[in-house]
């Protein structure tokens, strides 16, 4: 069975950026002209997804205003002659089948995804987050999709991080299978540096079977009091086969005020209107060369 349905968890508060996030979520924080959400959306869209369920909560209204039809403004670009830029905002609302469904209570991920079971239903099925904005030539969930097509489990992305930073992820412990695909035999949620089975951190992509949905419906409170995703996917392997795939690409962690000026500044530097005179700043501000 083809994947051809996303869940977006959208209902965190973004409390790691305040106040920029008090009244406008952190999904639609700007990286150069784009919202965060839109790069995540674009990456499902071009992965073949054809129904995206937003998982929200209160003060995200603007998600759903920017993947609508405005009318007033379609008029004015209109009006002024600005075909270009009225052709990228109707394509905005056209690109996907989006609906939504309210977390009622910030419970974790592993409960943001139960809340889309009954959109679901019975087949397997995409988790994309905002926080990771990921470039690569071939999406990131296009190569999660493929790992799934041919072992047919859920799929996990991977990427290697540092030791001493695996305490701020779901970590595995993983057979190898390829390079770049592992069979996952042990999940660890937030482990400490010197407790974590491996250096392999999971990230924000994520292939899932509608097994996961019983699983998550028992599931106990975990770290932080929450329903934890990672708890959920450690008893399911124990059924199933669940798979890791180490992505070919650069993420950027735009959950993180460092991550996101990073994000910023790379990204910026592959636009051909920017490159030029931004990297020629960049290097003046960091004294490689004189004003």
């Amino acid at each position: 069975m083809q994947v051809k349905k996303a869940v977006f968890p959208v209902a965190g508060l973004g409390t790691r950026f305040l106040p920029a996030t008090k009244a406008s979520p952190k999904e639609m924080l700007p990286l150069i002209d784009k919202p965060l959400v839109q790069y995540v959306v674009e990456e499902a869209v071009a992965a073949g997804i054809e129904q995206i369920l937003f998982v929200t909560g209160r003060g995200k209204r603007a998600i759903e205003d920017h993947f609508d039809i405005s009318f007033e403004l379609e008029a004015l670009l209109q009006e002024k002659g600005k075909d270009d830029v009225l052709r990228e905002v109707r394509d905005i609302a056209e690109m996907v089948n989006i609906f939504y469904v309210r977390q009622k209570q910030a419970m974790g991920l592993g409960h943001a995804i139960l809340c889309a079971r009954e959109f679901i239903g019975d087949e397997p099925f995409a988790v994309l987050l905002g926080d990771d904005i990921i470039d690569a030539p071939q999406p990131c969930l296009a190569q999660l999709l493929d790992v799934h097509r041919k072992y047919r489990g859920s799929v996990l992305a991977l990427e290697k991080v540092p030791r001493e930073n695996i305490s701020s992820y779901g970590c595995v412990k993983a057979n190898m299978i390829t390079d770049r695909v592992f069979e996952v035999t042990d999940l660890v949620e937030k482990p400490a540096p010197e407790e974590a089975p491996s250096d392999m951190a999971i990230i924000g992509r994520y292939v899932l079977t509608p097994d996961i949905f019983p699983i998550l419906e028992r599931q106990q409170p975990g770290k932080g009091g929450e329903i934890q995703l990672t708890d959920a996917l450690l008893k399911l392997s124990r059924e199933e086969a669940i798979y890791g795939c180490l992505f070919a690409g650069q993420r950027h962690d735009c959950g993180d005020k460092l991550g996101f000026l990073k994000a910023t500044v790379d990204m910026a530097l592959k636009r051909e209107e920017f490159n030029g005179e931004f990297a020629a700043y960049l290097r003046q501000r960091l004294g490689m060369e004189q004003p």
